[in-house]
């Protein structure tokens, strides 16, 4: 098959859904609908060349499996969201690599409804597990992934896709987190049912604090911005060494605070606390060329 020569992508789930700012959440099909997300793709992060995730690889993952959806306003391509297909333990899952919305449209709820969409779209194909990286610095995509989706996070990747030439990145190692989604968990049922995590968390949890300044200093003081980044990242990787897991952010006077509870697999007779269940399987984390 050629997939440059097709016309429309592969569809596995619901066609199509409207958000309430008449925002139409739908697969992308054709060559100029992924240029149209690599256009936005430059427009978010302003990447070099040898950054930018190329049109090929929006084909390949819309007919091998993962998925390519937008948020179109009429026929204008305002969000999207990028996922590959994976297997792991026997079962599939999806990687979300990209989600990025235009200027305009942030701050009013269009990458929930993408990721919302992308969930409806999973389940339909027997999927259970979406994971994405985050950078753990900003922490507002920490409280839409921790809090408004129901994720969890028990990984943290240094480094992750190198140093890239995004602004946004301000020249410090790609470090990231792994949200976890396990779309079928009664965590994240009750999340999307519109019952947030409770901060009434467990006696052994402790807090990783986000100083509210951090974003900043990656323009105005990068070396503090770097010694920074690698103290949080020592915390993360001893917490989550010791089976810890990110479940809530909660703001302080200074910033945003993560909050780590001791996480427990569900099933073979274990259970967890009722704000934190239905978390599946842990394994090792290998990104993908960015």
């Amino acid at each position: 098959m050629n997939f440059r020569t097709q016309h429309k992508s592969r569809r596995y789930g619901p066609p199509h859904a409207e958000t309430r700012n008449r925002i139409l959440v739908r697969h992308c099909h054709g060559i100029e609908e992924f240029e149209a997300c690599v256009r936005l793709e430059r427009e978010v992060w302003k990447s070099a060349d040898i950054d930018v995730v190329p049109i090929p690889l929006f084909v390949i993952a819309a007919e091998t499996g993962g998925q390519v959806l937008g948020a179109f306003q009429g026929s204008d391509l305002v969000a999207f969201t990028m996922a590959i297909a994976g297997w792991r333990n026997r079962k599939p899952f999806l990687h979300s690599h990209m989600t990025a919305v235009s200027g305009a449209y942030r701050d009013r709820g269009v990458g929930r409804e993408l990721k919302l969409f992308q969930r409806a779209d999973a389940l339909a194909r027997g999927i259970s597990l979406i994971e994405w990286t985050f950078d753990p610095l900003v922490t507002k995509n920490a409280y839409l992934n921790l809090m408004r989706l129901g994720a969890i996070a028990r990984r943290y990747v240094p480094n992750a896709y190198g140093i890239t030439t995004s602004p946004l990145h301000g020249a410090l190692p790609t470090d990231r987190l792994v949200a976890e989604w396990h779309l079928r968990s009664p965590r994240v049922r009750r999340v999307l049912a519109g019952k947030r995590p409770t901060l009434a968390f467990a006696k052994k949890a402790v807090r990783i604090s986000i100083p509210a300044n951090l974003e900043a200093l990656k323009t105005t003081d990068p070396a503090k911005a770097a010694q920074m980044q690698s103290e949080i990242r020592s915390q993360f990787t001893h917490w989550f060494a010791k089976k810890y897991a990110a479940t809530a952010v909660a703001p302080t006077p200074s910033g945003v605070d993560y909050i780590l509870e001791p996480w427990k697999e569900a099933g073979a007779g274990s259970t967890q606390r009722r704000h934190s269940a239905g978390v599946g399987a842990s394994a090792t984390w290998s990104p993908p060329k960015q």
